[in-house]
Formats: structure tokens, C-alpha cells, sequence
């Protein structure tokens, strides 16, 4: 299975178990984002990320391209639940 495939199917499963009220918003915020323009702007595969500095779990400010003198970089976002 792709991991499209998978994603697909995540999905599929997430909104048959979803309220229907929650899922209409959901899915009109990604309609308004669409409609924004924000696809146009968004990286694609192969695109150089812009340099950029952020805190570590310390507080210490580290930048990508402190980083990327070690070696590869690969960048997670968390979206935290607090």
C-alpha cells in the first residue's frame, strides 16, 4: 500500500467517525485555504526550505543551516494539544 493509499484511507475512516458538524467546518476551512492562494506558495518536492532560526526544548536557538552543516535535515511539525 502507497502511503497516498494510506492517507486516503486514514482519512475515509476519520470522517466516517467524525460529527458531521465538526466535518463540515473542517472542510471549509481547507476550501477557504485553497481559494486563498496559499497552494501557490507552498514548497514543492525537490524545493529548497528557507534558512530559519527557532528555540530547541532548551530555549537555545539553533538554525537550519547550523544544522545542515552535520548533514541532512528533516523538519517535524507538531501540532501540540495543550
Amino acid at each position: 500500500m502507497t502511503l497516498q493509499e494510506r492517507l486516503d484511507a486514514y482519512k475515509a475512516d476519520f470522517e466516517k467517525k467524525a460529527a458531521p458538524e465538526k466535518l463540515a467546518i473542517m472542510h471549509r476551512a481547507t476550501e477557504d485555504l485553497r481559494r486563498s492562494g496559499i497552494l501557490d506558495r507552498v514548497l514543492k518536492s525537490g524545493d529548497a526550505a528557507p534558512e530559519f532560526s527557532l528555540p530547541n526544548s532548551r530555549g537555545e536557538i539553533i538554525s537550519s543551516a547550523q544544522l545542515l552543516t552535520r548533514g541532512p535535515l528533516v523538519v517535524s511539525f507538531y501540532r501540540g494539544i495543550w
